[in-house]
């Protein structure tokens, strides 16, 4: 099997060029995962050394694990829905998970149906079915490691500016998940002036139909009360989107010291689409992570990714439409 190493040794070569390129691609993601998916189908190809016995239980695990696997995730999505619900309500976003795990449930269920029945139309679907749940799990995974690893990438000093993104005040207030990044990036400002920088801390987001003030100016003051001068405080109080939030940051960065460098402060569940954004919007900087509360992570990743995945609709599509085709023919022929 060593052609697979070899196949392997490309994508990975060609992971740790883009890395070096431009770690914030998208296409970095599917060369990690092609790396891992070629690896383990050479290891794959060693299990045919094993003998007849330890073949037959190798068969057995490589087949039985990953529905043991989708059905443990779909019990823990549906009891994490729960959660997110007593404690966030009812808007969709907080749903994400319950709905993820009510349509994971049944499905190792229903492909083994599918894969007994003598129907062709059941048979087609079945394997369709297939390819297009691997297909889309395949790309969660590669977007749930390199998000990890991303991550886990600490910002170089010498940055001149550190922005953070802005997300909804509730009663005009600074929520958790939004003090979570203000205190990051209040902790990163102070770490940077300790080895002689000047950063500037531009906080970004304008005002929703329901805040009595622009997100920028309440997040303003919680930094102050953090311990940031303000007068290293700039505030970006016209955005209503992230892309929007990155592009007039951009705009000021430019500005203010052309040829910036800076760091992009968000919850950790959103830091890889950031840095999506951040190459989208022209802005030279690396985005970083700040705590969020275990319960709504599960909701929130999966959010990003259908986002990711709805950004490339066109490439998604193309590809799921060929593999319902290809599973179809496979089912006939």
């Amino acid at each position: 099997m060593w052609v697979f190493y070899l196949i392997a040794a490309g994508f990975g070569l060609a992971f740790v060029i883009g890395v070096v390129r431009d770690r914030r691609r998208f296409r970095n993601a599917v060369l990690l995962g092609l790396t891992a998916a070629c690896l383990g189908l050479g290891l794959i190809g060693e299990a045919t050394r094993l003998g007849p016995v330890a073949f037959d239980v190798f068969q057995f695990v490589l087949l039985g694990t990953p529905a043991l696997v989708v059905l443990v995730l779909a019990v823990f999505l549906i009891l994490n829905g729960l959660v997110m619900i007593r404690r966030e309500g009812r808007r969709l976003g907080n749903l994400l998970s319950l709905l993820a795990g009510l349509v994971l449930l049944p499905l190792p269920f229903l492909l083994l149906a599918g894969a007994y029945s003598e129907n062709m139309v059941v048979a087609a679907a079945t394997v369709a079915g297939l390819l297009v749940v691997t297909y889309l799990g395949f790309l969660f995974c590669c977007y749930l490691a390199y998000s990890w690893l991303y991550g886990r990438l600490r910002p170089r000093p010498g940055f001149d500016f550190v922005v953070v993104l802005g997300s909804r005040l509730i009663d005009g207030r600074v929520p958790p998940l939004l003090a979570s990044r203000l205190d990051r990036a209040a902790a990163l400002w102070h770490a940077e002036t300790r080895r002689g920088g000047a950063p500037l801390l531009v906080t970004s987001g304008g005002q929703g139909p329901d805040e009595p003030v622009p997100e920028a100016h309440a997040m303003a003051r919680h930094v102050v009360s953090a311990g940031v001068p303000a007068e290293s405080v700039v505030t970006e109080d016209r955005s209503m989107t992230t892309l929007e939030n990155l592009g007039n940051s951009h705009a000021i960065m430019t500005d203010r010291r052309p040829g910036y460098r800076c760091v992009v402060v968000t919850n950790n569940f959103h830091v890889f689409r950031a840095a999506l954004m951040t190459r989208k919007a022209g802005v030279d900087g690396q985005v970083i992570g700040s705590p969020t509360a275990a319960y709504y992570w599960p909701s929130a990743t999966i959010r990003e990714f259908t986002a990711i995945l709805v950004e490339h609709r066109i490439v998604n599509l193309v590809v799921v439409l060929g593999l319902v085709a290809l599973g179809v023919a496979v089912a006939v022929l």
